[in-house]
């Protein structure tokens, strides 16, 4: 089992913070939210692990000798979505974990055991321009679309076996080959193939993990981790009384 982490992007709703850091170096409960990603994956015994980066590369070259993990490098990282990060690193996506680089992991549910398609998600209300899915009483995915309001949205990670995983590697390279791809994501190649992919959801806890794209999610990402902090501290407390 391999894990993907895509890093490459500008993170411009972050700034004035991404003017001289990339998105996913930073902190989030003191410390940058991909060494925490790549914490949680070696805690779970992955250890293939490639990271995409583009935007401020060097930031990143320190991960390498620290966690023994590749950068591959994406040099139209302020030309595409990350279809074409995906694109480049295609080769590595059968068996493997993808984590987008503003994800920050409050708790490990990394499932190296996993054998099915999955994307993680949980429920939230009062948003605008979700991806949302659409699925059945055995949580297996028939539609993802983007929307608004309120339903079990993408967080950011997914699994991909191996039969699915080489699907999407050769829809992605007639995509890219097509020429005709600029306004995609990675996840729409996937949704424009669904009927041909064994793609499930699995739940979590919407605190488990936080998706940082602007300064106020990173200010609520922080106030949720120190209430709950508290929160099982005054428990620990009451058990040892």
């Amino acid at each position: 089992m391999k894990a993907i982490i895509l890093a490459a992007g500008m993170g411009t709703r972050l700034r004035p913070l991404t003017l001289e850091s990339p998105k996913p170096l930073v902190k989030v409960n003191g410390k940058p939210m991909i060494e925490t990603q790549i914490e949680s994956l070696l805690e779970k015994g992955i250890r293939d692990i490639k990271i995409a980066v583009g935007y401020l590369k060097e930031e990143f070259y320190y991960l390498a000798e620290k966690y023994n993990v590749e950068l591959i490098h994406n040099d139209k990282y302020d030309m595409y979505n990350n279809i074409y990060t995906m694109y480049l690193l295609r080769e590595h996506l059968p068996d493997s974990y993808v984590i987008e680089g503003d994800v920050y992991l409050y708790n490990n549910f990394i499932d190296p055991d996993i054998n099915k398609s999955t994307y993680f998600t949980f429920y939230k209300e009062n948003f605008n321009n979700e991806y949302i899915f659409k699925f059945d009483k055995n949580d297996k995915v028939y539609d993802m679309y983007v929307g608004n309001n309120s339903g079990y949205i993408l967080c950011g990670v997914s699994y991909w076996s191996l039969t699915d995983g080489n699907i999407i590697v050769k829809k992605l390279e007639e995509t890219v080959d097509s020429g005709d791809f600029e306004s995609l994501f990675w996840d729409d190649v996937v949704m424009q193939n669904k009927e041909n992919l064994n793609m499930y959801i699995k739940k979590i806890d919407s605190k488990d993990c936080f998706e940082i794209d602007t300064e106020e999610d990173l200010k609520f990402s922080e106030r949720c981790i120190i209430q709950n902090n508290n929160f099982i501290m005054n428990k620990s407390l009451q058990y040892s009384k």
